[in-house]
């Protein structure tokens, strides 16, 4: 029995991937709507190629509550210079171009969460159909890929990049001389407490070095956290041979997630009370936070405990917290 493939992706990208100079452009997803029968979502992307050295895939507002790997990008994309570089270049500010405009971690279109959702299908919603084109399309054109997070609305970081524990020891290495690279405040040997569906997966079962960021949260960006996603692009691509120049290092602190007593869960919603900061340290059993129920007063308040010796390195940020919320993470601090 002849095996049915994947039907073609439905995007089209305005730019030419194979062209030398600066190309901007646009991923065009046709989208019928109420408002727009032969509609279009129209992702912004740059394309900046001179010769034949390494590729980089750049990607900001794979939630679209996150904004300093936007920030970034948009102003990389406006003032690296062809002449500058030594490869290609592929910038993407917002992956998921529907949830970056309207301020949401998911689409509003399908609530899709663009970072659970590879491999994508060609077939299916919106967002599926844009992962889809990042499974087949951008990730085998990259050496190097470089994924911003933030902590969006809910959840608020100490400013880290970070690579996975993987089986390929030698991509491994790679992508932690990455995050050494890139020079941020806190470096981190991430554990994900769901990785199905990830991007980050996605390009790591490809071979390709990914790394990825947290760079702070609350639905915001901060002068701060800004200048660390500026200046760690440059370092990467630096470190790649894709830009000339020294890669401008700092002073980082290495963290390590060995497992999942790193996180602590809301058991019921209220109002929740940080006793710790973010980058306090803590001990093992030692209350974190505290959760008020707020139906009645004289209640006493539920604990939140951490589960091992470490820092706390993200907190939940709004004040009012619901059953099954992340409220606590804590790292080992590891050099």
């Amino acid at each position: 029995m002849k095996e049915i493939g994947l039907r073609p992706s439905p995007i089209s990208a305005t730019v030419n991937f194979a062209a030398e100079g600066i190309q901007h452009g646009f991923l065009r997803l046709p989208y019928s709507r109420d408002d727009s029968a032969w509609g279009s979502v129209m992702v912004p992307i740059t394309v900046i190629r001179n010769g034949k050295g390494p590729t980089a895939l750049l990607t900001g507002g794979n939630h679209g509550d996150e904004y300093e790997g936007p920030i970034a990008l948009f102003d990389l994309a406006r003032t690296l210079k062809a002449e500058e570089v030594n490869g290609t270049v592929i910038i993407v500010p917002a992956m998921n171009y529907p949830a970056f405009q309207a301020g949401t971690r998911t689409s509003p279109i399908d609530r899709g969460n663009m970072n659970r959702s590879f491999p994508g299908r060609p077939d299916g919603t919106v967002t599926e159909k844009i992962a889809d084109y990042f499974q087949r399309v951008l990730l085998p054109m990259a050496d190097v890929v470089l994924d911003f997070h933030s902590g969006g609305k809910t959840l608020d970081f100490l400013p880290f990049c970070a690579a996975h524990i993987l089986p390929n020891k030698q991509q491994q290495e790679k992508a932690f001389e990455f995050v050494t690279a890139f020079a941020a405040p806190y470096s981190m040997k991430m554990l994900e407490i769901d990785a199905v569906g990830m991007y980050d997966t996605a390009a790591e079962e490809m071979g390709k070095v990914f790394i990825t960021t947290e760079l702070g949260g609350g639905g915001t960006a901060t002068a701060k956290s800004a200048a660390i996603a500026k200046r760690g692009t440059m370092n990467v691509l630096r470190h790649a041979g894709i830009v000339a120049g020294a890669v401008h290092t700092g002073p980082t602190t290495w963290l390590d997630m060995p497992d999942g007593r790193c996180f602590s869960f809301a058991e019921e919603g209220g109002l929740i009370e940080p006793v710790i900061d973010l980058g306090g340290a803590v001990t093992a059993d030692a209350i974190i936070a505290r959760i008020y129920p707020t139906g009645r007063t004289g209640v006493a308040p539920h604990d939140i405990r951490a589960g091992m010796n470490g820092i706390l390195c993200a907190r939940h940020f709004p004040g009012l917290v619901k059953a099954g919320d992340c409220v606590a993470v804590v790292a080992i601090v590891t050099g």
